[in-house]
């Protein structure tokens, strides 16, 4: 298989993803500010989902693009990622909807972790198989360590959330923080492949 359809295939889904996210968010009853307060949560969750699943997809498409060969391992550990991130709509609704309660913002916290793992894995494999495999590694070791600070905050955004589901939440805003910016050496190694 080519890169393009592992990629096209992906770049579905993940569109897929955002389109029943943003068709589970409610119309309000009204027309007034009132009527869109209760939908707060909804609407908040949304967007960091919707913001997660960007920074998913740019960074997905990077990793694609330093592809040369696509093998089995590549293709299900791609498919386990888009397996994880296609249940992140889930724990946006039920977070939403319940008011960012305990339970559910420790739910969605382990589906970050899921994904987190997901993806970190797929590099592995696509790391592995890479024709300039030091130079790869190189650039990736500075992701490795985003990777591995994101997990643990996601890890310990599981118990907080009990204590109180803010930290927890501000965990989630931090890390997306971390990741918003697009690392510009992969960008300089991608121009010159």
């Amino acid at each position: 298989m080519n890169k393009t359809r592992l990629e096209t295939f992906s770049d579905g889904v993940l569109a897929i993803i955002i389109t029943i996210m943003v068709l589970e968010l409610k119309i309000p009853a009204g027309t007034s500010w009132d009527a869109i307060k209760p939908l707060f949560p909804t609407l908040a969750s949304y967007v960091l989902s919707f913001i997660f699943i960007a920074i998913y997809w740019g960074n997905h498409h990077h990793l694609l693009h330093t592809l040369n060969r696509v093998n089995g391992k590549i293709i299900w550990a791609n498919m386990h990622l888009l397996f994880w991130l296609s249940l992140v709509p889930f724990g946006t609704r039920w977070m939403g909807e319940n008011n960012f309660d305990s339970v559910t913002v420790a739910v969605y916290g382990t589906l970050l972790v899921l994904c987190d793992v997901a993806f970190t894995l797929l590099a592995v494999f696509i790391a592995r198989g890479h024709p300039n495999e030091a130079e790869f590694a190189r650039i990736f070791q500075k992701s490795k360590l985003k990777a591995t600070i994101s997990t643990i905050l996601y890890l310990l955004s599981i118990p907080l959330a009990f204590v109180n589901p803010v930290i927890s939440c501000s965990i989630f805003v931090f890390v997306a923080l971390i990741w918003f910016i697009p690392d510009k050496e992969i960008e300089k190694l991608l121009s010159e492949m």
